[in-house]
Formats: structure tokens, C-alpha cells, sequence
């Protein structure tokens, strides 16, 4: 696959490197006196240099004879050095920051290439949304490959979103060089069922000879499964069980094994490596969705290889994960994902295998971070008015808004959501409630909340009604733009005053996530762009949530990212009951679903 990311294309300076690697000319740079994990042949390589011209590495090896009078030499004194490590699958959204500020946060952590898929900001804005991301973050040193967005809706048919993506709009983004495929292909229903639509989004991707990315999340891995593959889908971040990996894994399929702020999947599905004596090549570490705060204590993949190690997946393996894993996945290890010649000069400086601290990233030959802390600078980028207002409910909402009406007289059986801390996944429950003054009201002692989605794209004034368990929130509400992958007003709550404090306060400053206790907003994390970010700094970003998060410990919640489980409440790929502006989706059937059960 071409590749756009680097200082130089190798057809350029060819030449150039093998007169380095036989001493003709000097190198611009040589490493010396590493420890070079090699990925390529699961080994450690003592007092091994690298040179490196043209941002691509020359030598690997002995290159005392490619240091001249201009060569700039690092001497690695015995640190570790590994490929940059590169994450196959991730939503920069979900950061809650700008493209070029989730750069600056990740980049120190040893994060030289992302393969993104936004299809966060394209359910807002559509194409000119992911425009925007990619000129924003194009101007920084990482490797931004585009993942273009093929869901858009998620589910055609239950939720309405800013935009709608087409196979012909796919055929014309397969043409840009910074796409290099398509983004989660969360349609599976679609792919198994041979919808003409679906699959002629997945044919633009293979005619353009580019990559698809999956998301399988049900627990079948026979037919369904299969068929699913056969289509072209390369690889999958949706397996929550160790056998789900494994199946994945002898299909031909890369297994994506997911470690972010909320979906703490690894401990499990790293046993499918543990506990089988399989090659891991077609394993791969990714984040999906990681906030901001946990980018600031814990890391990005330097956090996640620590993970794996910590459950068993020897250091070396870990880094082929984040490395020639993912390259190999998006067929681009001629390029990325090693240290040997020709290849990008994308390298990172390890204190030690175990603790995998990085001191040092070098991104295409330049030292671009050391220490924890951004070397290079970049120019800013603004973003245009309409992306700074897309908050667009077309209803006026008040406390009245948030009555839940009934025929019933006493009480009512109702289907309810039951959350899963740290999984994606819920339950289908249902719950019998009281009935007072003909309206179904939220009940703590029970821990059920009323929950509504309200559209926020296009003035329909349409809303969903539903109910939400595994919060325990004792008192209040609170309310989210971020909510998968439509993108509209979340809000849930205790009573209807705290809830409407909660949606307006969101719609009055242009989205964002906001929790309400007795008339006050205890927290408010205001994200104007999209209605899912904020150009602020991860480290501002992070204090914020922060003081979110203890705004959720006082009304009564303690799981841990509360806000990322309850933006899934919407996300109708996933099983089992989901609810979204159109109504309560069952996701097991893929039908909509009464809120009252009939008994």
C-alpha cells in the first residue's frame, strides 16, 4: 500500500540509503550502543546502531562507518529501542480532543502512528467533519492513517444522525492517499445477510485495493462469523471472550485486543494466547476509546503493552502487538512497524522491558518527544463556526418533557438496560415499577433511571424513551452529545427538574457532558466542537473530567468511566437492548422493542 506518512518515499531516496549502509556517504543519524528489540525475529539484539537518511533507516547493525563529520550521533547507552508503536484501531473523539492535541498527548508515549476511524464527527458533520480531523492532524509528525467511517448511520433504519455515508461516497474517499481503508464495518448484519448496500460498501474498499476493519460483537463464531470474514473484513477489536480472539485468529482474521478507559477486555481475551500454544501474528493491541485523563496518569500503548505483560504475554510479544502486527494487518510492513532498512525511521527509547517507560520518540529520522514531553511544534489550526454549532433539538425541553406515561394502574412490567461495567456489551431486563399519577417514574431503591435520547442534527424534535439500570445514582442526572454513534442528547436521571437542568445546559453551550444533583451543575465538561471535543490541552481536558468524575461519586456512581459505558446506552450494534431517538432497539433481532412488556 502507498504510503503518504513519511519524510520521504523510498523510490526517493533509495540511492541515498545504500550509500549510507556502505559508508559513501554519512548517515543524517546513528543510534548507537542499543538493545534493539527485534520484531521481526522475537529476539533482543545487544550493542546494535541504527543509521538512518532521509527519514528511513540505512543500517542496522555495526555503523561506525556511517558516522561522518555531520552526523548527528544518540547514544542509547544501553536502553532498549523498538519500532514506534502504532494503534490499529482508534476513535480520536473519544479523547475528547483535537486531532493535533490528542497528538501531543500521545506522541510522548511512544505512539508514532494511529489508524483512525472518526466516525464520531462524520455522524455529526459528515464528510466535511472528517476533513476537518485530517487537515488538523495532518500537520502533526504522526502517522494520521484514515480509516474512512462505512457505518454512518451505525444502523441504517433505527437512529438519526447529522449525515448519511454511501457506497458512492466511498468510492470517492478510497481515492484520497490519506485513506488507507475503511473504518468498522459495525453493519454485520448487513455482511452476513448480503445486502447490496452494505456489501457495496465493503467492494469500493477491496477494489481500491485498502483495508476493512470489523466489528463483530455478537458470540458466534461459526457461520456468522465466516461469512463475515469471506467478505474482506481483515480484522476485529470486538472480542470481549478469549475464544472469540481465538476463533478470529484461525480464521485468517487480526484479533484487535481492546484496553481502553472503559473496556477493560484484555484480562480476558489475552488468554487466548495464555492459555494456547498458538503463534500470536495475528494479535494485535489497540485502544478504541481512551479519555484524556487516562492518557495523562497511565499512557496510551505503553499503558496497554504494560497491560499485556501484567497478564501474562511476554514483553517481546507484546510489542509485536502494537509493531509488525498491526503493520502486517494493514499490509503496510515494507513501510512501518520494524527497525530494519528502507523502513520508516520510527523508533522509540525504552529504560526497560518490564516498567516499558519511553524516553525518547523519533518520528521519519526526528526526535520529536523525550521524557514524556513534546520536542517538535506545530502550527495551530481553527475550526471553522459550523463545527462549533451543531446543537440543533427541536423541541423545548422542560421538566414535563420527561414524563413517562402509562395505561397501567398500579404497576408496570418494562424492558430496562442493564449496564456492564467496563464491557460494551448490556442485558435486557425486565423490571416491574410503580405507577403513580398514570406516570412511570425512576425508581433508586431499585437502581432503574429514566433515560432519553433526544435528536439533536435536525430539528425533528424526536425522542427516545427508555429505562437504564446499573448507575446507582441515589440523587440527580446526567446528560451527554457524546452518545455512539448518532451523536444525540443523552440524558439520565432520578427526576425530571434535574434532568431538563442537565439537557439544557448541554444544548446551551454547545454539547458536552454535564452532571446535575438538586437544581445545581455539580460538573460540566463542555465540548463545543462537534458537539465531542474541545481544542483545549490534554492536560486542561483532563482536569476537567477529572472534576467530573467526582461529580459522579456524589451522586451516588462509582464505576469506573461512567460517562464512556453510558455513551454505548445508544449504540444499537451492540447486544442486547439499546435505546436511540427512534425508540428502544433490540439488538439481538434487530427490530424495535416496546418499552412495556405484555405480560
Amino acid at each position: 500500500m502507498y504510503n503518504k506518512f513519511c519524510k520521504k518515499q523510498l523510490w526517493e531516496c533509495s540511492k541515498e540509503l545504500s550509500a549510507v549502509a556502505m559508508g559513501r556517504i554519512p548517515a543524517e543519524t546513528v543510534i548507537i550502543n542499543a538493545k534493539l528489540v527485534n520484531v521481526c525475529t522475537k529476539e533482543i539484539m545487544e550493542n546494535t546502531d541504527v543509521a538512518i537518511h532521509s527519514g528511513r533507516i540505512a543500517l542496522v547493525g555495526d555503523a561506525k562507518h556511517c558516522i561522518g563529520e555531520g552526523t548527528k550521533v544518540i547514544d542509547a547507552k544501553g536502553q532498549y529501542i523498538a519500532p514506534g508503536m502504532l494503534d490499529g484501531h482508534i476513535h480520536i473523539e473519544s479523547s475528547m480532543l483535537s486531532a493535533g492535541e490528542y497528538a501531543k498527548a500521545v506522541i510522548p508515549h511512544g505512539t508514532v502512528g494511529i489508524y483512525y476511524d472518526p466516525h464520531e464527527i462524520c455522524n455529526v458533520l459528515g464528510k466535511s467533519g472528517v476533513d476537518l480531523m485530517v487537515k488538523d492532524a495532518e500537520r502533526t509528525p504522526l502517522k494520521a492513517m484514515l480509516t474512512v467511517p462505512s457505518c454512518v448511520p451505525a444502523v441504517p433504519g433505527f437512529e438519526d444522525s447529522g449525515a448519511v455515508v454511501t457506497s458512492d461516497d466511498i468510492r470517492e474517499q478510497m481515492k484520497d492517499d490519506f485513506c488507507v481503508g475503511l473504518g468498522e464495518m459495525m453493519n454485520f448484519p448487513g455482511i452476513t445477510n448480503s445486502v447490496e448496500e452494505t456489501h457495496a460498501i465493503t467492494d469500493e474498499t477491496l477494489k481500491a485495493g485498502k483495508i476493512i476493519t470489523g466489528h463483530y460483537s455478537i458470540p458466534e463464531t461459526g457461520m456468522g462469523l465466516n461469512a463475515y470474514i469471506a467478505s474482506g473484513v481483515r480484522c476485529c477489536h470486538e472480542s470481549t471472550r478469549a475464544e472469540d480472539a481465538l476463533a478470529k485468529m484461525r480464521l485468517g482474521m487480526y484479533a484487535m485486543m481492546r484496553e481502553g478507559s472503559a473496556w477493560h477486555d484484555l484480562a480476558e481475551v489475552s488468554k487466548a494466547i495464555t492459555e494456547h500454544e498458538v503463534d500470536s501474528r495475528f494479535a494485535v493491541l489497540i485502544s478504541d476509546d481512551t479519555h484524556p485523563f487516562t492518557l495523562m496518569e497511565q499512557g496510551h500503548l505503553d499503558h496497554i503493552v504494560r497491560r499485556a505483560m501484567q497478564e501474562g504475554i511476554d514483553p517481546i510479544t507484546a510489542v509485536q502487538m502494537v509493531t509488525i502486527n498491526c503493520a502486517q494487518c494493514f499490509q503496510m510492513d515494507h513501510e512501518l512497524g520494524s527497525i530494519t532498512p528502507g523502513k520508516c525511521a520510527d523508533i522509540i527509547f525504552i529504560d526497560d522491558l518490564k516498567s516499558f517507560q519511553i524516553t525518547k520518540v523519533i518520528i521519519d529520522g526526528d526526535v520529536v518527544a523525550e521524557n514524556r514531553k513534546m520536542l517538535q511544534e506545530f502550527a495551530p489550526f481553527t475550526y471553522p463556526e459550523f463545527a462549533m454549532n451543531t446543537m440543533h433539538v427541536g423541541e423545548t425541553i422542560t421538566a414535563d418533557t420527561f414524563k413517562v406515561k402509562t395505561d397501567k394502574k398500579d404497576q408496570v412490567t418494562i424492558r430496562a438496560i442493564e449496564i456492564i461495567p467496563a464491557r460494551v456489551s448490556d442485558y435486557e431486563r425486565h423490571v416491574t415499577m410503580a405507577v403513580k399519577d398514570g406516570c412511570i417514574e425512576s425508581d433508586t431503591k431499585q437502581d432503574v433511571l429514566k433515560t432519553f435520547v433526544f435528536e439533536r442534527h435536525n430539528n425533528t424534535g424526536k425522542h427516545g424513551v427508555g429505562f437504564v439500570k446499573g448507575f446507582n445514582i441515589k440523587c440527580g442526572a446526567m446528560a451527554s452529545t457524546v452518545a455512539h454513534d448518532a451523536h444525540n442528547l443523552l440524558v439520565i436521571g432520578t427526576n425530571d427538574e434535574d434532568m431538563a437542568l442537565a439537557a439544557n445546559t448541554l444544548i446551551a453551550c454547545g454539547g458536552g457532558m454535564c452532571v446535575v444533583q438538586n437544581g445545581e451543575v455539580l460538573g460540566c465538561v463542555e465540548l463545543p466542537l462537534a458537539g465531542l471535543m474541545n481544542t483545549k490541552s490534554n492536560e486542561e481536558m483532563s482536569e476537567l473530567v477529572e472534576s467530573l468524575t467526582k461529580a459522579w461519586v456524589k451522586i451516588g456512581c462509582n464505576i469506573v468511566s461512567p460517562f464512556m459505558t453510558m455513551a454505548l446506552i445508544p449504540l444499537a450494534c451492540l447486544p442486547e437492548l439499546r435505546l436511540t431517538d427512534r425508540g428502544l432497539v433490540d439488538c439481538t433481532k434487530f427490530c424495535f422493542s416496546d418499552l412495556e412488556v405484555e405480560e
